[in-house]
């Protein structure tokens, strides 16, 4: 009877056992397809940024053929895509912090070409040049396709943080060495209206 019984308990407990490793694999691959989404949906805002370097260089070209053009102004775009091209996220490594150190490389080239657009207005042959027009248009039209690709990334990132943060999917998580992905998040300021003076 004793015998029997032990059987019972050993037949049990490895029950409990496979159970708890099929449980543990079934959270574990409901994580990878999320994590994927989320690292394939980076691939799409790296895209966008890469369009909009190459449509920088194209305006930089551009711009250079104008007689006298300030050459500040475009020392500080150059080197504000040089820096932005720099800083690169691996895919797997996608914390709040790097995220932050990728969005405020990418903010100080913004910065600089929306300089450029407000120097340029000084340049009426750079105004009615129709390549810069076109290229101004493009970057313009490039900043939506950024902000939409952004938004896309939060909402896969947001949706592997909600699942790998639950309990008790986050011990599988941490088993698995996965961890909470960064969200792009708005400029800083970007809260504050702007001042309207129309005293002159």
């Amino acid at each position: 009877m004793k015998k029997g019984c032990l059987i019972g308990g050993i037949i049990g407990l490895l029950a409990l056992v496979v159970i708890l490793v099929l449980w543990g694999i079934g959270i574990y691959n409901g994580i990878i397809p999320k994590d994927n989404a989320a690292k394939s949906q980076w691939g799409n805002v790296e895209t966008a940024y890469q369009k909009r370097f190459d449509l920088t260089d194209q305006l930089v070209e551009t711009v250079k053929g104008a007689k006298n053009f300030e050459q500040e102004t475009l020392t500080q775009v150059i080197e504000a895509r040089s820096k932005a091209t720099q800083t690169t996220i691996d895919p797997t490594n996608l914390t709040p912090e790097k995220i932050s150190e990728f969005q405020q490389a990418q903010g100080g080239l913004t910065n600089a070409l929306s300089r450029l657009m407000v120097v340029v207005e000084r340049y009426p042959d750079l105004k009615s040049n129709q390549n810069f027009l076109s290229l101004q248009t493009s970057l313009e039209s490039m900043a939506d396709e950024i902000r939409f690709e952004q938004r896309k990334f939060n909402d896969a990132a947001k949706l592997y943080n909600d699942y790998i943060l639950t309990f008790p999917n986050r011990f599988i998580a941490s088993l698995g060495g996965f961890t909470e992905k960064g969200y792009f998040t708005a400029a800083e300021g970007a809260d504050i209206a702007p001042t309207i003076d129309f005293s002159n």
